[in-house]
């Protein structure tokens, strides 16, 4: 995991960027819910009592079923802890997969049988109302094309766009 507290200007005010890459192998599902666990309670120790937008990007190695992405998104507690962040992809995308992974038109892809496809995320976290400190205004995949034949990567990547939410 890395972090960043980013100073943004008012009224923004400052933003932990966070990025979380638990274990890839498939029969390590236990690992990925410690590590999403280990990662949570890190972020908490950091934002402790303030004001702090938190957006964090993930590698989850699973699919938004898995119990380390229904963790984030305040679906599931583990180890006695519960955490809410709103899935930008499915904020924006309300039921349209987003494969970010194993995708059969990107010839870089590993695993021809990898069973999950949307392992990439961007979340983010919530306030104590149950909505996300900031709005996510769009959400897309980016570099699923290649580019003069060149695929940038293995996965696609996903990108949003994050501003103040609307007052009440």
């Amino acid at each position: 995991m890395l972090a960043a507290e980013v100073v943004a200007p008012e009224p923004i005010g400052p933003v932990l960027f966070v990025y979380h890459n638990p274990s890839w192998n498939l029969a390590y599902a236990h690992e990925r819910e410690l590590q999403a666990v280990a990662a949570a309670r890190f972020i908490e120790e950091i934002v402790g009592q303030r004001e702090l937008h938190v957006v964090l990007a993930a590698d989850l190695d699973a699919d938004p079923a898995s119990s380390t992405a229904r963790f984030w998104t305040g679906r599931q507690a583990l180890d006695g802890m519960s955490v809410c962040y709103r899935d930008a992809w499915e904020s924006k995308h309300p039921g349209e997969p987003g494969h970010t992974f194993g995708v059969p038109e990107n010839p870089l892809g590993v695993d021809w049988d990898w069973p999950y496809r949307r392992i990439d995320y961007i979340f983010v976290r919530c306030g104590e109302h149950g909505g996300p400190t900031l709005a996510i205004t769009a959400c897309e995949r980016i570099f699923d094309q290649p580019v003069d034949g060149v695929w940038a990567s293995d996965h696609f990547g996903v990108m949003a766009d994050l501003d103040l939410p609307p007052r009440r």
